[in-house]
């Protein structure tokens, strides 16, 4: 595959696997708008891994605690914050991994890849994005996650099976609609995308079923490095933005990016 598509592959995924704008979408229209073939799995995989290990850097603070905090969750003690984190990234997840398991059997997931529907799922989620955001309080911040909040959460989450709706977009969606700060609102969606991206991962993971050449491995490992150093570049960004500005500007992207879209797919 050649380099510079390998290069835009990994930079798109690391840029929009955190910010609200949907990765998904990106890659699925890629191939359409450049006329390369599908990059194939073992690539989505790679750029999954580069994008994991950018979060799990950016956060490792909160990622050790959650890590430390294991031994006592499977104690039954859940008496520091990391059991208590991890115990909520458990809940949180649950509910996207039943949901991507249903897709995935019923073979629903192939039907949703269309430029129509990320079109319309990038304009009716960046408006709720919005709205939630411009009305949403400021009350809460990240250590006061609940159980109850992170199964909401995490029922929001499921919707970015969906492509163009973004997980990182719907997560901070359901974060300030019910009060977190926009900051906090953002840590508990990039926190909640690591066993996320974790079981999407292996989930691809399944369907290689031949070895790969030794081409496909390199062109993995060449993804998976891009894809995360834009995804650091991508995080450092968008916190640095939050400290002065609303969501409004991906929110404003996402209008564009939908009604361009619709106005391809329907002519």
């Amino acid at each position: 595959m050649p380099l510079l598509y390998l290069v835009i592959v990994a930079i798109v995924q690391g840029i929009t696997e955190f910010l609200p704008i949907s990765s998904s979408g990106h890659l699925v229209l890629l191939p359409a708008l450049t006329g390369h073939v599908d990059q194939g799995l073992l690539i989505d995989v790679a750029a999954h891994v580069g994008t994991l290990a950018a979060v799990v850097l950016f956060f490792w603070a909160d990622v050790r605690a959650a890590v430390a905090g294991i031994p006592s969750l499977l104690r039954g003690r859940i008496h520091d914050q990391g059991a208590w984190l991890t115990l909520c990234l458990i809940i949180a997840t649950i509910p996207v991994i039943i949901a991507g398991l249903i897709l995935k059997v019923t073979g629903l997931s192939d039907l949703m890849r269309s430029v129509a529907l990320i079109g319309w799922t990038s304009i009716i989620f960046g408006i709720l994005l919005w709205v939630l955001d411009q009305r949403g309080a400021e009350v809460r911040t990240a250590p006061e996650w609940t159980l109850k909040h992170a199964l909401i959460m995490g029922m929001w989450q499921m919707l970015a099976l969906v492509p163009g709706t973004s997980r990182s977009g719907i997560t901070i969606t359901g974060g300030r609609g019910l009060g977190y700060t926009r900051t906090d609102a953002a840590r508990l969606s990039m926190l909640m995308s690591i066993p996320t991206i974790i079981a999407s991962a292996t989930l691809l993971s399944l369907d290689l079923i031949s070895a790969p050449s030794e081409a496909v491995i390199r062109d993995a490992a060449v993804v998976a490095i891009l894809s995360l150093l834009s995804a650091l570049v991508a995080l450092k960004l968008m916190f640095r933005l939050l400290k002065s500005v609303s969501f409004t500007p991906y929110v404003v992207y996402r209008l564009i990016l939908g009604a361009g879209l619709l106005i391809w797919a329907y002519t």
